[in-house]
């Protein structure tokens, strides 16, 4: 029964909450890959992010395609879309993060400056890449509806 009214509530919360929702799920995928391979593997800052963007990124347009905007876009339209998007808000975002950090240069350890500027450029990708979802990719204009009973 708690099923059915989480599914129903769901169902009629806004594109906004669901898209956190998968966030959670994507950024915890993504995060946890960028931070081993900073550093545990101590790959590069750009290396790490890229490739933990990029793991849940991929998580991200099927869940987001599916759950969040309902949308029945063609895959290879939507797919070019969202990594139009993902690249802007990966650069803008991690770009501004690393800005924002390297500002405490001396006052805080390396280590602690370059997890820092990963955590606020996930702040500002989530915000940056939700517009450009809503608006550019999975915008009403590009969408079918789902058929019910169809994935």
């Amino acid at each position: 029964m708690n099923g059915t009214v989480l599914k129903n509530y769901l169902k009629h919360t806004n594109s906004f909450i669901r898209f956190l929702l998968v966030g959670i799920v994507n950024t915890a995928v993504g995060l946890s890959i960028m931070l081993f391979l900073m550093n545990v593997l101590e790959l590069s800052y750009w290396v790490s992010t890229f490739f933990g963007n990029g793991t849940g990124a991929v998580t991200s347009f099927l869940l987001n395609r599916t759950f969040t905007f309902k949308s029945d876009i063609e895959w290879r339209r939507g797919v070019a879309r969202f990594f139009c998007v993902i690249l802007i808000c990966y650069s803008a975002a991690y770009s501004i993060g690393q800005a924002i950090a390297e500002s405490l240069e001396g006052s805080v350890h390396l280590s602690i400056q370059q997890n820092l500027a990963v955590l606020i450029g996930t702040i500002f990708y989530t915000v940056l890449n939700y517009i450009g979802q809503k608006y550019f990719v999975f915008k009403k204009s590009n969408l079918r509806p789902i058929q019910e009973g169809r994935n």
